[in-house]
């Protein structure tokens, strides 16, 4: 079902019985000095191997390229920004939508890109479409709250490790590091802050705040390739269930105004 291996007379006989496309979008970016670049495009592209035998959707090829602009004084981060990210997407998008596509999927592994499926998500409603955003990394969580992880850390390193172990760099696992602005405040995020028990949001270029690049409460050393197989391959089995469910979503174009007129002027 992956677009690039069919031919176009194949993919107009699948739009016309189904209209249910599924694309991921990932990005190239520091995950932690242990992993690679590209962690955000190989687990989604390892969630959809795993999810093909178990559907019948089209998939369609990656996006490996994300909107990662705090990342950018990274060696090898590469971000095409927001408005990058939204013209290629949507570009996409609206060329499936050409072709009959309705339901769209977005198997997302990076959480800059969420601003942009969002903003296309709502437009896609206005033009009698639909779509979906899989953030793989968050949905494991409700699937196992062990599995809870942050940026590069325990959860993504186990995730590259069921892919290739040898992917990680273990001679550069590390403990994490973070700068404080000053004494008064307390880093939470990478963007978010603790100001007298108060949280507040500070944008900053991750460099300003970690020299290895990971963040969160899951130390990638225990990460482990048994975690990463199970938790990618719980994560795809939801999908395909899912996506049974999604397919069948109404996708006529809503006007809810024009119906609360109707029902309440005389």
């Amino acid at each position: 079902m992956r677009a690039e291996l069919m031919t176009w007379p194949k993919v107009g006989e699948y739009f016309k019985t189904h209209d249910t496309v599924l694309i991921a979008v990932g990005s190239l970016e520091n995950h932690g000095r242990q992993n690679p670049l590209g962690t955000d495009t190989l687990i989604p592209n390892k969630i959809l191997e795993l999810l093909e035998p178990l559907c019948d959707y089209l998939i369609a090829p990656t996006i490996p390229y994300g909107a990662c602009d705090y990342f950018r004084d990274f060696p090898g981060t590469i971000t095409i920004g927001e408005d990058g990210l939204y013209c290629i997407l949507k570009k996409v998008i609206m060329g499936f939508y050409h072709h009959g596509a309705r339901h769209f999927a977005i198997l997302n592994g990076h959480g800059g890109n969420d601003v942009v499926i969002n903003k296309i998500g709502y437009e896609l409603r206005d033009m009698g479409a639909i779509l979906t955003k899989l953030d793989w990394w968050t949905m494991v969580w409700d699937m196992n709250p062990e599995w809870k992880g942050g940026h590069g850390g325990g959860e993504e390193t186990a995730g590259v490790m069921a892919i290739n172990e040898s992917l990680i760099d273990k001679s550069e696992i590390d403990d994490m590091g973070l700068r404080e602005i000053n004494s008064n405040f307390e880093t939470l995020t990478f963007m978010d802050l603790k100001y007298k028990g108060v949280k507040v949001s500070i944008p900053r270029h991750t460099s300003e705040i970690t020299d290895n690049g990971w963040r969160g409460d899951d130390h990638p050393k225990y990460a482990t390739k048994e975690w990463g197989e199970e938790m990618l391959s719980t994560c795809a089995n939801f999908i395909a269930d899912f996506l049974n469910e999604f397919k069948n979503i109404p996708v006529d174009k809503p006007n809810y105004v024009e119906e609360w007129l109707k029902n309440h002027t005389k």
